[in-house]
């Protein structure tokens, strides 16, 4: 019984880290692209 509760709460808290981390991800990727290309257009 414990043995899966501690599961369902495992899975819960794996879903809210993906969910949390997925905008920040994208703001990187934006931040990352927009930084790479502006050095390519620099050079």
């Amino acid at each position: 019984m414990l043995r899966a509760v501690a599961d369902v709460l495992r899975q819960i808290g794996g879903a809210v880290a993906t969910v949390v981390t997925l905008p920040f991800r994208a703001v990187a990727r934006l931040f990352g692209g927009a930084s790479s290309a502006r050095r390519g257009r620099r050079t």
